[in-house]
């Protein structure tokens, strides 16, 4: 192929790419994330010939001293070449890596992405473009294959995520270099991409080169089982969905899963990581939830982002509880006598009410109302203790508050969640569910205290 019908070829096929993978429309501005390699050069130039709108954004990680600082100012020189807005950052990638406990290249990685969407976000950029191309896609593989993961883990890189996009997803580093020779593009060289340190370059400099003698067109072929496994997984997507429907019910709680219907899915291991797993929970945690005995309640298991928590014949999935019990007395709130309503944590209005012939108890769960000469002010809010007790409504002996919760059969996050109001040191309301009995009124009440939940 000549010189002058292979770049049109591969601009060509670009423009193909984007269409056919609707990555951005022809007036739509996007970000290049461009280190100054041999990649980032030809997505930028590739970018340029096809008239496209775009900027150019580098990131100075600050580790390889001059050389980055020698990239930086290259990735500058082509933004003015181009004609297009620059944008650059440095980072203190080593210092943020150690304070967070993560590895550099998690460091680094994070960094860069959250700038970028910031970047986006500000200049109104459709989309940020990465130069990942099909042997990245191998490498990734290889990556995902020592991990454990699902399905979704051998799907390789994907043209489209969000706001990123990857427009070289067509074509191989090899094409990258023949077109950057043939139209003589200048990029810089990242000398730690030949040290076998870094997992990738070891699976590029050392794994994938043996499969290659083993098979010379490699690359390709498994770029093809990667496109089976992506179509394979749409598949089985569907009918993890399908399942996922009908044993999971959503409310304000959370998600909650019906263990017996989980348990009879075949195979119950693989439903259960594909639904448990996204919320950050291992392969090990998810085999001890599967084998929790049925009627089994309390266990608590925790996920970085998530807990799931066994109530008898169910599990619920939610966030981890953003308050820790250390925290709790910041949680109090002190409700004087003149107050008539608060809006946190709860909705509360208070009324002092004198009894006449029309008065008419509020028998809603939302509703409590006591005897006005029982109650001394302040009152107090807050969450309950271990060790609270009261009298319930209608019984003349003190009950603990976790007695009460059994019997009402209360899950850990139903019992996290409930709040009492207290007169002094004695609790006169567990809000939403009982009052107690000796702040009731009577015959002889005169004037009441009616406090309204307002939801």
């Amino acid at each position: 192929m000549t010189k002058k019908l292979y770049l049109c070829s591969m601009l060509a096929k670009f423009k193909a790419f984007i269409a056919k993978e609707k990555l951005f429309g022809p007036k739509d501005k996007i970000l290049l994330a461009v280190s100054g390699g041999i990649d980032s050069a030809v997505m930028t130039d590739l970018f340029h010939r096809a008239g496209y709108f775009f900027a150019l954004a580098h990131c100075n990680f600050g580790l390889r001293g001059k050389e980055s600082d020698a990239d930086e100012a290259f990735v500058k020189a082509m933004a003015k070449k181009y004609k297009v807005p620059f944008y650059c950052k440095t980072f203190s990638t080593a210092r943020d890596a150690k304070e967070k406990g993560i590895s550099i290249q998690m460091a680094a990685r994070d960094l860069r992405y959250e700038w970028f969407e910031e970047i986006r976000q500000k200049g109104k950029y459709h989309s940020v473009a990465t130069a990942h191309h099909l042997d990245d896609q191998v490498e990734t593989f290889f990556i995902n294959l020592l991990r454990s993961t699902g399905i979704a883990g051998f799907h390789g890189i994907l043209p489209g995520q969000g706001n990123l996009i990857r427009p070289l997803l067509f074509c191989y580093r090899a094409d990258i270099g023949t077109y950057a020779m043939q139209k003589k593009l200048a990029f810089r060289e990242d000398s730690s991409n030949a040290e076998t340190k870094y997992l990738r370059n070891k699976i590029r400099h050392e794994i994938i080169p043996v499969f290659c003698e083993l098979n010379p067109a490699f690359p390709q072929t498994l770029t093809e089982t990667i496109r089976r496994l992506r179509e394979t997984e749409l598949i089985f997507r569907d009918t993890v969905e399908e399942a996922r429907k009908k044993i999971i019910t959503t409310d304000k709680r959370g998600i909650h899963i019906r263990c017996a219907d989980l348990k009879k899915l075949e195979p119950a291991g693989i439903y259960a990581f594909e639904i448990l797993s996204p919320f950050g929970f291992s392969d090990a945690v998810i085999s001890d939830i599967l084998h929790l005995p049925d009627r089994s309640s309390g266990q608590v298991f925790y996920s970085p982002t998530h807990r799931l928590v066994k109530n008898r014949e169910e599990l619920l999935l939610e966030p981890n509880p953003s308050t820790k019990r250390s925290n709790i007395k910041k949680e109090e709130i002190s409700v004087p006598e003149n107050k008539k309503e608060i809006r946190k944590p709860l909705r509360l209005s208070f009324a002092k009410i004198k009894i006449t012939k029309r008065f008419e108890l509020d028998l809603s769960k939302e509703s409590a109302t006591f005897d006005l000469k029982k109650i001394t002010f302040p009152l107090l809010l807050r969450r309950w203790r271990k060790g609270d007790t009261f009298y319930p409504f209608g019984m003349n002996r003190r009950k603990k508050l976790s007695d009460f919760f059994v019997d009402l059969k209360f899950s850990i996050p139903e019992k996290e969640n409930t709040w009492i109001l207290c007169t002094g040191q004695e609790i006169i309301w567990v809000i939403g569910h009982r009052t107690d009995h000796r702040f009731r009124v009577t015959p002889q009440t005169k004037e009441v205290l009616q406090v309204k939940w307002l939801k």
